[in-house]
């Protein structure tokens, strides 16, 4: 819906998002997504300073600035998809707690991010019902 009103649309992967490597390409493939849009992490983070807006889906560790930005941080030296440097982060996820590593993510306290709280399903649905109305 989005690439039919002009929109450059990609997907980001992170290599170890999911339950298992290589989990969430196949589940973007299921659902139709193009696989010359869904990009890996190396791919797509030099993109994201020219991103207009950035929807980050359930992601925490795979997303988080300290693993830059602290060096004391547990994930300090972990790569990243750096969706930060976008202009404007959106995300969803079901509560504000922290990932696998059990470390708080800057990001969601960025000034550029702003988050969406409930089952990424239910707000997908949502967002895709809004976009079809607008014009």
């Amino acid at each position: 819906q989005l690439k039919a009103k002009g929109c450059d649309v990609k997907f980001g992967i992170h290599p170890v998002a999911g339950r298992m490597p290589g989990q969430m390409n196949v589940l973007l493939a299921e659902a139709g997504v193009p696989y010359d849009i869904v990009l890996e992490m190396d791919e797509i983070n030099d993109d994201f300073s020219n991103t207009d807006l950035v929807l980050v889906l359930g992601a925490n560790d795979t997303v988080n600035s300290a693993a830059e930005e602290d060096p004391n941080s547990q994930l300090a030296g972990m790569p990243v998809l750096k969706v930060w440097n976008s202009k404007q982060v959106i995300v969803m996820k079901r509560t504000l707690g922290v990932g696998y590593a059990a470390v708080d993510n800057p990001v969601f306290y960025k000034e550029n991010t702003d988050m969406l709280l409930g089952d990424a399903k239910s707000t997908c649905d949502a967002l895709a019902s809004g976009i079809r109305e607008r014009p």
